[in-house]
């Protein structure tokens, strides 16, 4: 046993030092465990004055010293030398008249030995003794302490009176009554006559009153106060972003050979609507900061309810507006001229009127069965200007081959088929010799900016149809445009000729609608889900793919590759939906499948504006846009016409 070795390792390692200290990092604003722990132990220190000989401090210490030992010495010494210059002088002299000059030498002589007689000792030199560093000084002072203050007010006593009464059943029933009848004719006397009608035949359909519709009086009177309040918090929360929103620009894009970026601002988030897709975005055309969000599912066999959230920037943490909705939405669209009325297309063929001005979750108007509803899912709404009596309209296009105009007559939504989307070669021969056609499935429209009649209707089939509202059995003009289905197709916003589409078969084509072939192609690697033109520039566009990136391209600049081309969206199970320009800011907003939306700030060369020559101004307006974008169609035009 004594001979057994135990062995045991000894480590520079401190038992007690802690192992689960964190700090706070500032630049991922989280609290983060430290990887380094100081493993010193300190068991005794002393703070001393000690100081080395041949430091500088020590050489001048001793200098010092040196010097005052030496000064008494040279005093004497300089006496003694006075002396001796006396003799030299009398030695000198003439040698005549010896026994004078003996007589007098004698008698120096004496003079002189009596002189040192009489001089005292030298002084001695007192030895500095060094200060103990150890001895130590208490000093303290008193500072007068204020006097206690005491100070009361009495209130008057709140008035008090003694009451009692039985309780009966009755009397319970009766002041429940009159409280009841109370209520009731407030409300009557604060609403018109027609809403307490509206209010009799909702009580005889009997619709269930929503959660907005049973607010209180009390909240709604603080709910504006409530709002400012919540805007005032974001402003000073956010305050980095909108400050990055209002002045930042990137000054490292002069150093990028034109190359942009873009900077991302507010992140646009609801609880609710986490597990739905971004469907269908939209700007307001009055107020510029406010946009719309439609919400749903481009999964067939994942359809449920949908969501329609209206965002101002003004409020990234919550929605201005909250309407849902039963079938998921599809697409919406702002009305130019009432930017409260919004109009939308649901996934079970039904198209809806939402009024902002009112305070119910519900769609103003609605169509149904009866009136004529799509049987496939609705994909695209847009405006369009009333008709001769003044009512609004609308148009829609859906997976059923039908283009269909809508019409607000009298509170009800009356249908009128425009086009129906046959697709050619595909009539088959029916029972009792009946003729069926094949209609084509509409994904997406757009209509002319100038030319009232003329619009483009994209298909799955990967056709591109130009149509008009006054032929309601022909197309103008076909377009094999792409291999799959046509996810968006628009309208240049200021050369009437010129219109961009894009699919998911990786491609985003630009064209002329008086010519069959693209003038541009793009391959973007991945599928397109949605392109749009800037409203700044005639040359400018942005498109979003499925593998979570955004592309901005200005054909100005360069016409063959993007300026930017931005991982947005880095989870591998998140997709990009859609994308829209902001018309006033230089700030673009992108959906995604998981409910988000992300807003980002463009940098100065993805919105470069032409530089003026020597001696001329630069020229803005629609003019200028349109023939910008005319010189780079005959470039393109130029080598065809030679081949």
């Amino acid at each position: 046993e004594l001979k057994e070795e135990f062995t045991r390792i000894l480590t520079a390692n401190n038992p007690h030092a802690p192992q689960n200290i964190v700090r706070y990092s500032f630049k991922d604003r989280a609290y983060k465990p430290i990887s380094y722990v100081d493993q010193m132990a300190i068991h005794f220190s002393l703070n001393g004055n000690m100081i080395l000989k041949d430091s500088d401090e020590g050489r001048r210490q001793s200098i010092r010293l040196s010097t005052a030992a030496a000064k008494a010495p040279v005093e004497t010494s300089a006496v003694t030398s006075e002396e001796e210059e006396i003799k030299d002088e009398e030695s000198t002299e003439d040698t005549q008249a010896a026994g004078e000059e003996q007589a007098e030498g004698s008698g120096i002589a004496e003079v002189a030995e009596a002189v040192k007689a009489e001089e005292p000792p030298p002084p001695r030199v007192k030895e500095q003794k060094l200060a103990n560093q150890f001895n130590f000084i208490e000093r303290a002072s008193r500072t007068l302490n204020n006097p206690m203050r005491e100070r009361a007010c009495q209130s008057e006593p709140t008035p008090c009176k003694n009451f009692s009464a039985t309780a009966n059943q009755w009397k319970i029933y009766d002041a429940y009554v009159e409280e009841l009848q109370k209520m009731e004719r407030s409300k009557e006397k604060e609403k018109p006559k027609a809403q307490i009608a509206k209010r009799e035949e909702e009580k005889k359909k009997g619709r269930k009153l929503t959660s907005l519709e049973l607010q209180s009086d009390d909240i709604t009177k603080i709910s504006k106060a409530a709002k400012i309040m919540e805007r005032m918090v974001n402003q000073n929360t956010f305050d980095d972003i909108a400050q990055d929103f209002k002045y930042f620009e990137d000054a490292s894009d002069e150093y990028r050979d034109q190359q942009g970026t873009l900077l991302p601002l507010w992140k646009f988030q609801y609880d609710k609507t986490k597990r739905l897709a971004v469907t269908a975005i939209s700007w307001n055309p009055k107020y510029k900061d406010l946009f719309a969000v439609g919400y749903g599912s481009y999964d067939f066999m994942k359809q449920g309810q949908g969501m329609l959230l209206l965002y101002t920037m003004k409020n990234p943490s919550f929605p201005e507006y909250v309407f849902s909705s039963e079938s998921g939405i599809m697409c919406l669209d702002f009305h130019n001229d009432h930017p409260y009325l919004v109009a939308v297309g649901f996934y079970d063929g039904n198209v809806a009127i939402y009024n902002l001005k009112k305070a119910t979750s519900q769609p103003s108007y609605k169509s149904s069965a009866k009136s004529g509803k799509h049987t496939e899912p609705v994909w695209q709404v847009k405006w369009q200007k009333d008709d001769m009596d003044n009512n609004l309209n609308f148009f829609s296009v859906s997976s059923d081959g039908r283009i269909v105009s809508w019409t607000l007559v009298k509170n009800e939504l009356v249908h009128t088929d425009v086009i129906k989307l046959s697709v050619e070669g595909t009539t088959m021969q029916g029972p009792e010799g009946l003729q069926l056609q094949t209609l084509g499935c509409g994904t997406s429209f757009d209509f002319h900016k100038k030319i009232d009649y003329l619009f483009l209707v994209g298909t799955e089939e990967g056709k591109i149809y130009k149509c008009s509202k006054c032929y309601s059995s022909q197309f103008l003009d076909v377009f094999e445009a792409h291999h799959m289905a046509v996810d968006s197709v628009s309208w240049n916003p200021y050369h009437l000729k010129v219109f961009i589409s894009c699919s998911s078969d990786w491609t985003v084509k630009i064209w002329d609608h008086t010519i069959k072939t693209p003038m541009f192609i793009y391959d973007l690697n991945s599928a397109v889900g949605d392109v749009a033109w800037s409203p700044y520039s005639s040359t400018v566009f942005a498109a979003v793919t499925t593998d979570g990136k955004a592309h901005v391209f200005d054909l100005n600049i360069n016409k063959y590759e993007a300026l930017c081309t931005q991982l947005v969206v880095a989870k591998k199970k998140n997709k990009i939906t859609h994308i829209q320009f902001n018309p006033v800011y230089p700030v673009v907003i992108i959906g995604d499948e998981r409910g988000h939306v992300t807003s980002l700030k463009l940098s100065p060369n993805l919105r470069r504006m032409p530089k003026a020559k020597k001696g001329q101004e630069v020229k803005k307006g629609p003019e200028v846009e349109i023939a910008k974008l005319d010189k780079l169609l005959n470039l393109v035009r130029e080598p065809e016409s030679k081949a």
